[in-house]
């Protein structure tokens, strides 16, 4: 049995041309939702899902549908396959029911990984390399430590609020009730 799934993104975007592809393609069943991509948590595709057998397919219009991230994308896939539910894509010609489809489906999961593994590899070695040269990753903290002497030297004036103490310093107040927790208390306590 082919089980459709169709996604739009927003409230304004209409599903039409994927429920007209997905009827066109057999689907006996769809399953239709509004959600972002992004969304893990898409309770349609879980119920279909849900509702599927083993020998089913799953058929989509196009792969951004299924998941936004070629990760998603593939661990989507590999969990039906485990369930035996085979996988289609209308636009990309793609069907894990027929071995040519696995085989397309499986080199497009190894450039993926390969991407990954060598954005990883870059990664390290830009930052070796900034090691190196002395310098450390991250964002440089946003108060240093004179403006932190000068911060808690304000507090301990009770006549001068934190909002007042932080808006000096160019800092949010959680900012610094990040770097003195309790802010005037801890000040207090000191004096």
């Amino acid at each position: 049995m082919f089980v459709g799934y169709a996604r739009v993104s927003t409230q304004d975007q209409k599903p039409e041309l994927q429920l007209d592809a997905l009827s066109a393609s057999g689907c006996e069943k769809v399953f239709e939702e509004k959600a972002s991509g992004a969304q893990r948590d898409r309770p349609q595709l879980q119920a279909a899902i849900d509702y599927m057998r083993d020998g089913d397919t799953l058929v989509v219009w196009k792969l951004d549908r299924l998941a936004r991230s070629t990760k998603q994308l593939i661990e989507t896939v590999e969990m039906l396959e485990s369930r035996g539910i085979g996988f289609r894509s209308l636009t990309e010609a793609i069907d894990t029911t027929t071995s040519g489809g696995r085989l397309v489906f499986h080199i497009f999961a190894a450039l993926a990984e390969f991407e990954r593994s060598i954005i990883r590899e870059r990664t390290m070695a830009g930052l070796e390399s900034a090691r190196a040269r002395g310098r450390l990753g991250g964002r440089p903290p946003a108060l240093t430590p004179e403006d932190l002497t000068h911060a808690r030297a304000m507090l301990a004036d009770p006549d001068i609020t934190v909002a007042k103490v932080a808006e000096r310093l160019g800092v949010a107040p959680s900012t610094l009730y990040r770097h003195i927790p309790g802010a005037r208390s801890s000040i207090a306590e000191d004096s």
